[in-house]
């Protein structure tokens, strides 16, 4: 298993949001892995296997998947910026998503 995973909810839909493209980056912004979502929402193998302790960010494509769908929307994208700690053996970033605003926290 990936040391990051992710989880999108289209909250407006009330669906797992499919198709939504996911980054996972250094802070420097270096890019460590891509995936898209699968039908349950998820992408469950994100870049490495291991990550040094430091900040690293996920970039959803939120803007993109609206699109596809003719729903306007606010944010292009958006950006979750996390700290890892070596001890620690995995991060799942959750993210509720709807046109105008989205809910972000550490999942397990």
């Amino acid at each position: 298993m990936s040391y990051v995973s992710a989880h999108v909810l289209d909250a407006a839909a009330g669906r797992p949001a499919q198709g939504v493209s996911v980054r996972l980056e250094s802070e420097a912004g270096d890019l460590l892995g891509t995936a898209t979502t699968d039908a349950d929402g998820r992408v469950g193998d994100l870049g490495p296997d291991a990550l040094d302790s430091g900040a690293y960010r996920v970039v959803f494509g939120s803007g993109d998947y609206f699109a596809r769908s003719g729903t306007p929307s606010f944010h292009p994208e958006v950006v979750v910026v996390f700290r890892t700690e070596s001890e620690q053996g995995h991060y799942h970033i959750p993210l509720l998503l709807s046109p105008y605003s989205y809910t972000t926290y550490r999942g397990s």
